[in-house]
């Protein structure tokens, strides 16, 4: 599964062949997530107010890229990397 964003100990992947809706999978200190593009827990939990904060942040900020890359996923295409926060 493609990394696409790392950022304050926060791993942001998205897989290829995914079922709908546009997701993707987020790991900090061995908790797992999958959020949804609008920043909602689909399943699993982070364990951390503070990354789940991050994350829906990050999504802010980079919507159009994440619905790029889940365009490219389905299309078989490479996936970008997505800035991180800084």
């Amino acid at each position: 599964m493609p990394e696409i964003a790392r950022f304050f100990g926060i791993i942001i992947r998205m897989f290829y062949n995914e079922h709908n809706p546009p997701h993707f999978h987020a790991e900090y200190q061995g908790n797992k997530a999958v959020f949804d593009f609008h920043g909602n827990i689909m399943k699993g939990d982070l364990n951390s107010r503070t990354a789940t904060k991050l994350i829906r942040e990050w999504i802010d900020l980079h919507v159009n890229e994440l619905e790029e890359d889940w365009a490219l996923a389905k299309a078989g295409k490479e996936i970008k990397k997505i800035a991180p926060l800084d």
